[in-house]
């Protein structure tokens, strides 16, 4: 592919256990590869179609042949195609295939092509199709039949059913070409027909596949995909109305001839009917997004973004539901290709979306309408040149100001109804047809894309001071970076940066937070080959610049930069490969990991009022760094020495809904699991923490020492047996969160991890569960929880327990929690009448439950003492007493939660207990609106019912029961459980 947003790779990788694990076994430099093909006869015999690089020429390109799995690989393909050896350093192999029945004869596609920022060029003379008959050690160029002229990009495939018949697809000059097809192994062809893949161009598809079921049916990538049944002759475009465009890739069954499945640019879709209708596979978090953008909406604010191919977004960064946020949540603010999305900070109804070039609406969130505001040209103009991706900015001192660019600054002070420009053109403003490419200029009559570019020429970031209005600056695609002081008067032009080579892409050009002098740039030289991370910072408004980019890693291209609200020397930069911050303003960099995946960061948002850190990705979607606050106090002694518990943010108060009927973060509920669901934030107090060396046991400090003697083989003292044991008697190290209410009560105590780093858990905002102790936790339906909270304010104190002590860590951390929930329909109680009844209920059920579980223990000892009285000395009158006991103790937990039997037919007798409770606390987990009247009513006679059976118990546990232990111990019983240390 020669796509404008092509990532780069290093080599070729193996895995030895199924993707496990992964090894680099070369190329590195090669940074695109086609196709890979391994003898069928030999795994250690491979064949690596490597394309070479898109922005530049040389690298490793060509077909690669390895006969010992990789360890070593010789080019067979790819000097020599072509005219010159300037052609050899642009020319690649883009595919290779092998016959299925005699795997020394081979057909491999060469491809010369190149793109930068201005254009690209899709062909060469080194393009062509080659035959191998020999296993890949010789091949030659097959020609007859085929194109005279300058080929372009060629997709191939061989049939199946007969592999003497070969099938290329082939793009031509100015997206020219069509269908070829040869029944002698490629020795002659003959042209077919004249389709080639429209749309975005050739460059962005061509791959055919021939059908495994049915001889001459081949399938061509497109837009919308085409197929044909009779080798060529004829092509029909197949059915897409439930299916996304742009295809790319697609795989057969071999067991079904209806099953067919396709990637595109919306993602992977199944047909089980040979393409007449599909299944979209709904559960990929795949979306490439360019930008991202957050409003202020409350509680909870809304991401958006413009994607490739699938439209501008928008969706929630949490949502009410507990299971998280599901596909159904998100929205679309505009049709096609999504670019730069921004939202009036002031206003989350007023939301900006673009489609490429430049095509600006603004988006009505409570409507649903969409205006058309892109700036039009002044009587006499010709057209403006907007970027594909061009800069949306809302100014941070009025958002009825927004600024737009095309070659030159746009002003609207009424949201985008009226356009006004305040610069001249700000770029080179070349003739890019005329600019040299692969070392020379092009005939008007070349394998050249400009349909699908970008405009160039053009401005692609602007900025503005948000301590100065007059103060903007805007990069451009061509190298210049243009500054004004008086609001656009008059500019001034910067045109080399040092340590950057000429003509660089700005990427980003962001002004500083906090001093109207200082000025951030990312600059992009990606496009020429060179991979470097480029940032840099000025002081002086862009009069002298200095690099910032310290231990970046080499081939990491910087994406964004964003500054942190508060603190001006910590700042973030997205990067090819990841996300990277600073606490020092570019002194050192280090990689934020957490989860994110290691994929391009195209753009990152700041959602102040949460401290949230968002990226966009280019295949990931969104990610979010919830409250990201703790990074402001990091410093190298906190991380040498420190243990920390950073502040808690504004907790919201709410209950979370369950849509799906189920009580667990991200549960499918009976969806299947093909149904995507992202995880919200966890629900309640986030306590974040940091240990710098984490606590040990004293086993596994004894046993550092002995590894740091048993490395350098010297004796180790074998441990005393005190030690040992002392050992085995000790409680794992943890380290406890202590959270008191404002009158400091204790309200709850969790336990986390006590290992070395970065560590968050979160409060539930409940006090504890008051259930009896199991041998095993239970889970359900309606969760075991405690009583939710009253909103107010809270601390939380950190300890460490080491054997057993507790020990306090760092300084305790005040939090406010804010009820962020709906008025309901009726009002019922006030919070803090829910909390006192729920109480009341959760100490009964406490009372009650544990009680149950008491009275299984006593039953379940007297079942142990009439067995062992059978067998003792003693008469039959203490067995007596023991039925009788455990009868009545069995009647009066029937009064406690039922009988069973009674309860399968239907006939549950008396209320009992446990359905009164069930009754008063059935709001506990679903709601907060409570107590009815009813439900009072209920907790009074459960209460006294309650009462009743205890003073029954009473007499059966503590005079009955005890005296028949007392007799049992006199008689000399043998030990039952239940008895204590024995006479």
């Amino acid at each position: 592919m020669s796509g404008r947003h092509v990532a780069y790779g290093d080599g070729v990788y193996r895995s030895r256990d199924a993707g496990e694990s992964w090894e680099n076994m070369g190329l590195e430099d090669s940074q695109h590869i086609g196709m890979i093909r391994i003898d069928p006869r030999d795994s250690n015999t491979i064949f690596v179609a490597a394309q070479g690089p898109l922005w530049s020429g040389g690298g490793d390109r060509g077909l690669y042949k390895s006969t010992d799995g990789g360890e070593n690989w010789r080019k067979v393909l790819g000097d020599g195609l072509g005219n010159t050896e300037l052609d050899d350093q642009y020319t690649g192999v883009s595919e290779v295939h092998m016959d299925p029945r005699d795997p020394d004869v081979m057909y491999a596609v060469s491809w010369q092509r190149l793109r930068n920022v201005a254009v690209v060029i899709d062909g060469g003379p080194g393009t062509g199709i080659h035959k191998s008959v020999d296993g890949g050690e010789t091949w030659r160029q097959l020609s007859e039949g085929l194109p005279e002229d300058m080929m372009g990009k060629t997709g191939l495939a061989v049939s199946p059913q007969n592999p003497d018949v070969i099938y290329a697809t082939i793009e031509l000059d100015n997206r020219t070409g069509g269908f070829w097809r040869s029944e002698d192994g490629g020795e002659t062809w003959e042209k077919m027909n004249e389709y080639l893949s429209g749309g975005t161009g050739p460059h962005y598809y061509q791959e055919i596949f021939a059908s495994p079921h049915r001889f001459d049916r081949v399938y061509q990538m497109d837009v919308q995909m085409h197929r044909t049944d009779n080798g060529g002759k004829d092509f029909i475009m197949m059915d897409h109305e439930s299916k996304h465009s742009d295809h790319h890739a697609m795989a057969f069954r071999p067991d079904d001839p209806n099953y067919l499945i396709v990637g595109t640019d919306g993602g992977i879709y199944e047909s089980f009917d040979e393409g007449e209708t599909w299944r979209f596979v709904a559960n990929l978090p795949v979306t490439q997004f360019y930008k991202v953008a957050v409003d202020y909406d409350e509680p909870f604010y809304n991401v958006y973004g413009g994607t490739q191919d699938n439209n501008s977004q928008g969706g929630p960064s949490r949502t009410w539901d507990i299971s998280g946020i599901r596909n159904a949540d998100w929205f679309i603010t505009l049709f096609a290709d999504g670019h730069q999305s921004a939202v009036d900070p002031t206003n989350p109804d007023i939301v900006y979306a673009e489609w490429q070039q430049g095509n600006l609406t603004r988006y009505d969130r409570r409507t649903g309408e969409v205006t058309y505001i892109r700036p039009q040209a002044r009587e006499g103009e010709e057209p403006d040149r907007y970027n594909w991706d061009a800069p949306i900015l809302i100014s941070a001192h009025d958002p009825k100001t927004i600024f737009f660019a095309s070659q030159r600054v746009w002003r609207s002070d009424d949201h985008g109804d009226s356009w006004t420009p305040i610069s001249g053109d700000l770029t080179r403003d070349e003739d890019r047809v005329s600019l040299p490419i692969m070392g020379r200029t092009w005939s008007y009559d070349a394998p050249r894309d400009l349909v699908a570019m970008s405009s160039y020429n053009t401005i692609v970031n602007i900025s503005q001071s948000p301590i100065d209005a007059d103060v903007i600056y805007a990069g451009s695609d061509d190298g210049l970076i243009s500054v004004t002081e008086n609001g656009g008067e008059t500019w001034r032009t910067i045109d080399e940066l040092p340590g950057v080579p000429d003509g660089f892409f700005v990427n980003d050009i962001k002004a500083d937070l906090h001093d109207a002098d200082t000025v951030y740039v990312v600059v992009d030289d990606h496009k020429k080959g060179d991979f470097s991370p480029y940032i840099l910072r000025s002081e002086n408004r862009g009069r002298n610049w200095r690099s910032i980019s310290s231990n970046l890693p080499e081939r990491h291209v910087l994406w964004r930069v964003v500054q942190d609200h508060v603190k001006p020397e910590l700042m973030f930069v997205a990067s090819e490969f990841g996300v990277f911050f600073t606490v020092n303003g570019g002194g050192a960099w280090t990689k934020l990991k957490g989860g994110s995946p290691n994929i391009a960061f195209r753009d990152l948002a700041i959602q102040t009022r949460e401290n949230d850190l968002v990226g966009a990705t280019f295949g990931r979607s969104f990610y979010v760094l919830d409250d990201y606050s703790p990074l402001r106090d990091v410093n190298q002694d906190m991380l040498e020495s420190g243990n920390v518990l950073f502040p808690v943010r504004k907790t919201p108060w709410y209950v979370p809904k369950r849509s799906l009927g189920c009580g667990e973060p991200m549960c499918l509920s009976s969806q299947g699991d093909s149904y995507f669901m992202a995880p919200n934030p966890d629900f309640g107090a986030t306590f974040t923490y940091y240990l710098a060396e984490g606590f040990k046991s004293s086993k596994d400090v004894r046993r550092e020492a002995e590894k740091e003697l048993e490395a350098g083989n010297e004796d180790v003292a074998v441990a005393a047996w005190d030690t040992i044991l002392g050992e085995d008697r000790e409680d794992a190290p943890a380290i406890v969160f202590t959270v008191t209410n404002s009158r400091g009560n204790i309200v709850r105590q969790i336990e986390a991890p006590a290992e070395p780093g970065f560590h968050r858990v979160a409060w539930d905002l409940r006090y504890p569960a008051l259930q009896p102790w199991t041998p095993e936790e239970t889970n359900e339906y309606f969760g075991s929880g405690g009583v939710l909270v009253v909103p107010g304010t809270f601390s939380v104190k950190m300890q460490v327990r080491q054997d057993g002590v507790l020990r306090d860590l760092g300084e305790p951390q005040s939090f406010d929690v804010v009820s962020v929930r709906p008025d309901p329909v009726l009002p019922g109680s006030t919070q803090e009448q829910r909390v006192i009844f729920e109480s009341q209920v959760a100490e009964l059920s406490r009372a009650a439950t544990g009680t149950d579980a008491a009275l299984n223990e006593v039953i379940g000892e007297l079942d142990a003492v009439k067995e062992t009285l059978e067998r003792s000395l003693t008469d039959g009158s203490l067995y007596e007493l023991a039925n009788s006991i455990q009868q009545n103790l069995k009647i009066q937990q029937d009064r406690l939660k039922g009988n069973q039997k009674r309860v399968g037919y239907k006939d549950e007798g008396e209320m009992t207990v446990t359905a009164r409770l069930w009754h008063a606390g059935f709001v506990f987990s679903v709601g907060a609106y409570g107590p009815t009247p009813e439900q009072r009513e209920s907790l009074r006679i459960g209460r006294a019912l309650y009462d009743d059976i205890v003073s029954e118990l009473d007499t059966l546990v503590n005079v009955e029961y005890a005296g028949l232990k007392d007799a049992m111990d006199t008689a000399r019983v043998p030990w039952t459980p239940g008895r204590g240390i024995q006479p």
